[in-house]
């Protein structure tokens, strides 16, 4: 087989955070547009950056993209792909779709003709009109952008963000992919201590003992593509083996969290334990303002409570303002703050260091980024 056209998908404001865990993987082939980063890759990649992949939220194969400004072009631009060489005879597959900027505005007429259009090529090439779709599951969606229609299909299923260690998650949590992005941009080692004071659910700090025990994310979940013909189970089980030799769980850890809420610890235990870090991660209910940090040169990655997660603006304005004056406590310690409010940088008493712009969910918001010094160089890594 020739070489696949895949793609992953990236949250707004993380398509170069999804880039560089692909080139740390050995893809150099990369062009990053709007929430998705292109490369190209054999069916084992469809394995490896499943399991792998951090910040993105899903990898699909690209089946074909041609101009589309009437339904017969869509119809006949579908038909000409080659649909059997990955959908088997009694293969699943409902169609998705999204338009924008397109003469072709209805979602539901676009999604009808592509999956006639699927049918007629499937029936051509398996001699039926008639198909079970009792078996695999294969979901082609259809993106309308500017008249140009690309189809893809998912090989991932359930979002990259569905890790398995998470069962019960507190009000807005912060997802899986945005927690380990954060982690990332913060540029943060397991030779420093981290912590999180508005630690949640955990996941900031689940995500950051993953990354710092090269644990693969994926390795706990399925995904739609497992058994597809193209696919096959012997990819899956090498790519899992390749994963399994690379944990490095022998590396200490110091990862500490805490959470004004009783009921937010027990179920940040709960998902702790369940990833495999119950000894290596502790949290405890604490205000802020009873934080006590450890070490020195350490690195906060936090989501602090706002309006939406609060209801209640003030108690939103105090969490925020004993935030920065357990910064002024802690000079040494770099500080990485996700948040929609504009408040952060007035309780710290300075500017960052840098913003990002991202999006929390829907939620548009800064990164707040403050540089403590670097450790000395022998305590580097």
């Amino acid at each position: 087989m020739s070489k696949l056209q895949l793609i992953a998908t990236a949250p707004m404001g993380l398509e170069a955070v999804v880039a560089r865990e692909l080139k740390e993987l050995g893809y150099t082939d990369l062009k990053t547009e709007n929430g998705r980063v292109n490369f190209t890759g054999g069916p084992i990649d469809i394995c490896r950056t499943n399991l792998w992949l951090r910040s993105a939220g899903r990898i699909l194969v690209k089946m074909g993209e041609f101009k589309a400004t009437t339904f017969e072009d869509l119809f006949e631009g579908t038909k000409a792909l080659d649909w059997p060489e990955w959908i088997p005879e009694d293969g699943e597959f409902p169609v998705n779709g999204r338009s924008q900027k397109s003469l072709l505005t209805s979602v539901p007429a676009c999604q009808s003709i592509v999956k006639k259009a699927v049918v007629n090529k499937m029936t051509e090439r398996y001699g039926t009109e008639w198909f079970p779709e009792d078996g695999g599951r294969y979901v082609i969606e259809v993106t309308l952008m500017n008249d140009v229609a690309m189809l893809t299909l998912d090989t991932t299923g359930d979002g990259l963000h569905k890790r398995g260690y998470r069962k019960v998650s507190t009000e807005a949590p912060l997802r899986e992919t945005m927690a380990a992005a954060l982690v990332e941009l913060s540029r943060w080692k397991p030779d420093r201590p981290l912590y999180d004071p508005f630690c949640g659910s955990g996941t900031i700090l689940i995500e950051a003992a993953m990354i710092a025990w090269n644990i693969a994310p994926g390795l706990r979940r399925s995904f739609n593509a497992e058994g597809w013909p193209l696919v096959p189970n012997e990819l899956w089980e090498e790519a899992r083996d390749e994963a399994f030799d690379l944990v490095k769980d022998d590396i200490p850890l110091q990862i500490a969290g805490s959470d004004i809420d009783p009921g937010a610890i027990e179920i940040a235990e709960a998902a702790i334990r369940k990833a495999g870090f119950g000894k290596e991660i502790k949290v405890s209910a604490l205000p802020v303002s009873k934080v006590r940090l450890d070490g020195d040169y350490g690195v906060i990655v936090t989501n602090p409570p706002y309006g939406e997660r609060l209801g209640d603006e003030a108690a939103e304005i105090a969490a925020i303002r004993q935030f920065g004056l357990t910064a002024l406590h802690y000079p040494t310690w770099s500080y990485f703050a996700i948040s929609p409010t504009t408040t952060i940088e007035h309780y710290f008493g300075r500017a960052a260091d840098k913003k990002r712009k991202l999006f929390n969910g829907r939620i548009q918001c800064d990164f707040y980024q403050f540089f403590g010094p670097l450790p000395p160089r022998g305590n580097r890594s």
